[in-house]
């Protein structure tokens, strides 16, 4: 299952983990050296969700993002109770 919005097709990024090494200059040092640079995927916050398409409840896996942005419209909540019992 690939990690993309079904919304707004918000996907896997491309980054780098810097490590550094020494004092900074600021603290007292003589400054700080890249010792090295690693490849990274930052991934969205994807979330299961159910939502009201096209008149029909069904799950989507929706970005935060788009959550907090009220792309999403929720259903109803259920309110379904026991039929009486008959005596």
């Amino acid at each position: 299952m690939a990690r993309f919005c079904e919304l707004t097709g918000r996907g896997p990024r491309k980054g780098n983990v810097v490590w550094r090494r020494g004092k900074p200059k600021k603290a007292g040092g003589i400054g700080t050296h890249v010792t090295a640079v690693n490849r990274r995927r930052y991934l969205p916050n994807l979330q299961r969700v159910k939502a009201l398409i096209d008149g029909q409840v069904r799950y989507v896996r929706v970005s935060t993002r788009a959550l907090k942005k009220g792309l999403i419209v929720k259903p109803p909540k259920r309110n379904w109770q026991p039929a009486e019992a008959k005596a």
